[in-house]
């Protein structure tokens, strides 16, 4: 386990957070030291999930691709040899599947981050906002990874490599793209732009698909469309 926080350590250039989450309680800091190892395995062991993410210094240059099958893995992540491509980190969360730290030669502002996400069909309710991922090494205590014999599967380092970065291309987001959400009552949220509105989304879900809409609001307001229908994962949403 000190190994694995070692390198988890060096791949956030020792500057990173863990956490205890207990969903019924919430979540609280543990500074990395291997004498709080004894601490979190006991934590973990009692139900609850163990967590890590950069400090907020450094938050802008990484990027946390979540819910990911071994297809997106190969698709996205890794290059034609089958080696990863530079400066990820892969934790598989349970079998099959993963999350996928990235670690990127710039500074990414959340619109950014929201954008690439969406291209790397990251989990929609994943958003980059001072985000959290699983800590490998620990079980994934979520109930629906249960085993019948009552076991919880392992949180896998499968590689990471913190001596490389990534090159993510810089792109110009349109001001249709950097858009203000702030949530209203019965599934609904307000967007503001530069167009007129405010338009109303009413939507099944709306936490989980912020970031998955950047990409289609942006190109459907651009042509100033009163109306828009917009879906993945059986989520619908509506733009009047």
């Amino acid at each position: 386990m000190e190994r694995i926080l070692q390198k988890i350590c060096n791949y956030f250039n020792h500057r990173f957070t863990l956490a205890v989450l207990d969903e019924s309680t919430g979540r609280w800091p543990v500074t990395y030291s291997p004498k709080n190892i004894p601490y979190l395995k006991a934590e973990n062991a009692g139900g609850r999930h163990i967590l890590i993410k950069p400090d907020s210094a450094i938050q802008p240059y990484y990027l946390l691709a979540d819910d990911l099958d071994s297809d997106l893995l190969t698709r996205h992540h890794q290059l034609k040899s089958g080696i990863f491509k530079p400066g990820r980190m892969v934790i598989e969360t349970s079998p099959g599947n993963y999350q996928v730290w990235i670690h990127s030669s710039r500074h990414l502002d959340l619109a950014e981050k929201r954008y690439w996400l969406g291209k790397l069909h990251s989990d929609p309710g994943a958003d980059p906002k001072n985000r959290w991922g699983r800590c490998p090494g620990f079980r994934n205590r979520k109930v629906k990874h249960k085993t019948p014999s009552g076991q919880y599967p392992l949180a896998k380092l499968v590689w990471v490599d913190w001596k490389r970065q990534a090159n993510i291309p810089e792109i110009k987001l349109s001001p249709c793209f950097q858009m203000a959400f702030s949530h209203k009552p019965r599934g609904a949220c307000v967007i503001k732009t530069i167009l007129p509105g405010p338009f109303i989304i009413k939507v099944t879900n709306p936490p989980q698909i912020l970031h998955m809409l950047w990409l289609s609001i942006e190109e459907d307001l651009t042509e100033q469309k009163s109306t828009i229908v917009l879906s993945r994962k059986g989520r619908i949403g509506i733009i009047m």
